[in-house]
């Protein structure tokens, strides 16, 4: 009789077991409603980056630094795939992503500046010179230009030296 209970036991693990992996490996879609891919932002300065789409995944990365911009490139339940401006790829639970639109400054060599203009024009006045990696607010895109903002600096770059925003995107 122990021996069928314990046989009993096993089996019912193992259906769990079974389910929730046949539950993970399940393809990513749009379960949000919202386009895929998609950037967004890191909402808290603590993102841990997990292997797969669960708590019970390892954890592959840790983010400290809000507002950093991310893409979301799969869906799956609450979990979100996201990949950095590094090309660096994990789950994040969705709740620790906000809409809120931001970028980082992409030079063509790490030792270029990128100039931030006074208006969508080069013939405007600069306004900033930029280093690579600076991280600014996205308040809106042309598709040509954006206009952005962060600590001491207000202004239009070209919407190609910005990671965050996608060619020919407009944002409002």
């Amino acid at each position: 009789m122990r021996h069928a209970v314990r046989a009993l036991v096993l089996m019912i693990f193992a259906a769990f077991a079974g389910a929730a992996t046949a539950q993970a490996q399940q393809p990513a879609g749009p379960v949000s409603g919202l386009p895929v891919p998609r950037f967004v932002s890191l909402k808290a300065d603590k993102v841990v980056v997990r292997i797969g789409p669960a708590k019970t995944h390892d954890v592959k990365w840790l983010y400290q630094r809000a507002g950093l911009p991310v893409e979301i490139t799969a869906e799956f339940e609450n979990w979100r795939r996201i990949r950095d401006s590094d090309g660096t790829e994990g789950w994040v639970y969705h709740s620790l992503l906000s809409g809120r639109r931001t970028g980082v400054v992409a030079a063509k060599s790490k030792d270029d500046l990128v100039p931030a203009y006074q208006s969508a024009d080069a013939k405007s006045d600069v306004a900033a010179q930029l280093q690579p990696g600076v991280l600014a607010s996205v308040k809106r895109c042309s598709g040509t230009w954006c206009r952005i903002n962060g600590q001491g600096f207000d202004g239009w770059v070209a919407q190609d030296r910005l990671w965050g925003v996608y060619p020919n995107e407009k944002v409002e």
